[in-house]
């Protein structure tokens, strides 16, 4: 665990990853940027955790993005500059690369570095008052590469050049209707169906779950056949146990009891 004001804790099988600074609409700043990968090789590390659930602290907001009160210092020459931008690109890689499907559960203000954030996980269930946008051109910052690369995964370069253009706020509406969200529920009822959700992926056999996620990855890299990974992922579940599982438990009519192996 870190003493910074982001951790993960279990639920169940399901990891909860909680940017936890309510005061500050959860804005992220540079100690919470670089624990991100710790806490994600935590997560990865732990056989139990079947799903991962990204949050912010309350309900005004997922996360405001990148702590603006710290910009004087972070920015303060190059140096720090080019420390600060690979924490963040470190941070957000390490959420995308969790070996488990993740889910931002977005509540409120969810905004630069925060929908960034929300960006890096594999899906996004969102509060119907949620509001969503990119905001570097409000404060004379370009977009990163990667940031930019899943943006235009999601939403499309059209949408994305909207997006990153105009800096403007989405509703939780028009964030669904573009693909920036995958769900849009009441406030009241989000959590609970991202939490259904993700506890119903507990009974999916994690091998066939992490094959799906790094076979998309490749295809969205532009590969056009198989890499050396998902070779490997296809043939490895073959020869699981799980696999053996899956058979077994469909000719007896009953649940499968799966272990990741």
């Amino acid at each position: 665990m870190t003493e910074t004001p982001i951790r993960w804790f279990r639920d169940g099988r399901l990891a909860r990853l909680r940017l936890q600074r309510p005061a500050r609409h959860n804005a992220i700043d540079a100690a919470m940027w670089r624990a991100l990968p710790e806490l994600c090789r935590e997560i990865d590390a732990d056989p139990e955790v079947a799903a991962v659930i990204v949050e912010g602290e309350g309900s005004q907001a997922f996360s405001a993005g990148a702590d603006i009160a710290e910009f004087g210092a972070v920015f303060a020459d190059a140096d720090s500059t080019a420390q600060y931008n690979a924490a963040v690109r470190a941070g957000l890689a390490a959420v995308e690369a969790l070996d488990r499907p993740s889910i931002a559960l977005v509540r409120g203000l969810c905004v630069g570095g925060g929908c960034g954030l929300a960006l890096a996980c594999d899906l996004r269930f969102a509060g119907a008052t949620a509001r969503l946008g990119i905001t570097p051109a409000r404060l004379g910052l370009a977009y990163g590469f990667a940031d930019t690369r899943r943006l235009v995964a999601t939403v499309g370069p059209a949408r994305a050049k909207d997006m990153l253009f105009s800096g403007r706020l989405l509703d939780a509406a028009e964030a669904l209707a573009i693909g920036l969200v995958d769900r849009v529920l009441p406030d009241d009822a989000a959590e609970p169906a991202a939490l259904d959700y993700a506890r119903g992926l507990a009974d999916r056999a994690p091998l066939s779950l992490r094959a799906a996620k790094r076979m998309i990855e490749a295809v969205m890299a532009g590969a056009d056949s198989d890499t050396a990974e998902t070779a490997a992922l296809f043939e490895a579940a073959y020869r699981s146990a799980d696999f053996r599982e899956g058979q077994a438990a469909f000719a007896e009519r009953r649940p499968p009891r799966f272990r990741g192996v």
